[in-house]
């Protein structure tokens, strides 16, 4: 669904529905110091941050910036910072994922900065602005991006004479002559949560909308069926490994030729490289594969913003650190060599870092097969106001599906129940 402005103001009100019930406590956090200085704090965990708050302390003098590491947000970093809005006691900034936010909104957990914002919406790829904007609201800025392609193994590739698949119906021929080839060997392994939903948002089978006032949940769509069929007739044929994604397995398969690809955003080349050494100078990138070759569509996975928490007494000072952390060159820089993090900053999209070869990759510089994917992701997809649910949800049903009990459509059908019955016990809106 393509949410106007309009529509993006009716989310605005099915939001105001729990931010009124939040009962946030005010937070004395960024009021400024006796010097008069502006005094911050971040919380997240990425590598590199912590040597990007130094950076911008040595050149912002009237602004001081404190850096508190956190625990990754599923892995409890979320629940802090929503336990300290609550207490009063929150960070002016917190590191939070694209698919958060709307849940962060939902309950009352995040401070409305457009006045300092709003000016540099043009700053920013589209998709990207999007994720951290809800009419004319502005929440944070927006670090990364997550643009898909297609990791492939070019050795294994090379020998049986194939080409990295342009179609979803040349993938699926590769996946047959691949496990044809040996009984051990796969095209892919499973994919959960945020990495299946990369493959819908690639066809614009959303998720998540606005009806009116109402939340609308289209995880049952015919357009999110047609991936999942997809999916499911690999699966049903058995050319998809056993292997969980991001388990020692996996990283076997992928560093062994066992498991020849992974569709995954510009992020997946750090986790490939650092968890399977084996497969140096085997593999390489090519575009994603294609529904339609002649309207080419790239799907999301991933990405966070540089927030802005309920209770900053700064807004001004917060917006400034969080604009310069997503857009500095050099400070940037830094965090493509150290947490592998892809610009979503226009004038970033040059930098030196995407410009060198990697010997991981076969030589390949691999950056700018995701410069050309950038502009290809859909601007429509949006995320639910419960997305830890959901993703629980889903995961619970996937893993079924991949394990042969059950179907990814039944998963995607009883996510999508899950996902209503929560919502409307939490008295969010919601369109039948």
């Amino acid at each position: 669904m393509n949410l106007t402005n309009a529509r993006r103001m009716g989310a605005c009100g099915v939001l105001v529905l729990a931010l009124a019930a939040a009962g946030c406590s005010p937070s004395t956090e960024g009021k400024p110091a006796a010097n008069g200085k502006a005094s911050i704090t971040f919380w997240g965990w990425a590598p590199g941050y912590a040597d990007a708050v130094k950076a911008f302390n040595a050149s912002h003098p009237d602004t001081e910036v404190t850096y508190q590491a956190v625990q990754p947000g599923a892995k409890g970093g979320y629940q802090k910072m929503l336990n300290a809005v609550k207490a009063g006691n929150a960070p002016c900034l917190a590191q939070v994922g694209y698919e958060t936010l709307p849940s962060f909104a939902a309950q009352g957990a995040l401070e409305n900065v457009a006045e300092h914002a709003a000016a540099s919406k043009d700053d920013f790829q589209e998709a990207a602005w999007k994720s951290v904007t809800l009419g004319d609201q502005v929440f944070g800025a927006p670090v990364d991006t997550g643009p898909m392609a297609l990791f492939y193994n070019k050795k294994v590739f090379d020998s049986l004479k194939l080409q990295p698949p342009a179609t979803w119906a040349e993938y699926r021929t590769a996946a047959e002559r691949i496990h044809a080839s040996d009984p051990d060997r796969y095209i892919s392994s499973p994919y959960l949560n945020y990495d299946y939903a990369g493959l819908a948002w690639q066809t614009d089978a959303t998720w998540f909308g606005v009806q009116g006032d109402s939340w609308k949940v289209s995880m049952a769509s015919a357009e999110n069926r047609k991936v999942a069929d997809y999916w499911q007739g690999l699966a049903d044929d058995k050319l998809i490994s056993g292997a969980p994604m991001y388990d020692q397995a996996w990283y076997t398969g992928l560093g062994n030729g066992n498991i020849a690809t992974v569709v995954g955003a510009v992020w997946q080349a750090g986790v490939i490289k650092g968890g399977a050494k084996d497969g140096a100078g085997q593999w390489a990138v090519a575009p994603m594969p294609q529904w339609d070759a002649s309207a080419p569509r790239v799907g999301n996975a991933g990405g966070s913003a540089t927030a802005v928490l309920k209770g900053c007494g700064d807004t001004r000072a917060a917006w400034e650190f969080a604009h310069w952390l997503s857009t500095d060159p050099g400070t940037y820089g830094a965090l493509v060599d150290k947490a592998a993090l892809y610009p979503a900053a226009k004038k970033l999209l040059d930098l030196p870092q995407l410009r060198r070869s990697d010997p991981y990759f076969g030589g390949q510089n691999i950056y700018p097969v995701f410069a050309d994917a950038a502009p290809k992701v859909g601007t429509e997809w949006t995320w639910g106001p419960l997305m830890t649910k959901t993703a629980a949800d889903l995961d619970d049903g996937l893993g079924k599906a991949w394990s042969g009990t059950s179907t990814i459509g039944a998963a995607l059908r009883t996510a999508q129940d899950q996902t209503l019955a929560e919502m409307r016990k939490q008295g969010l809106r919601t369109a039948e």
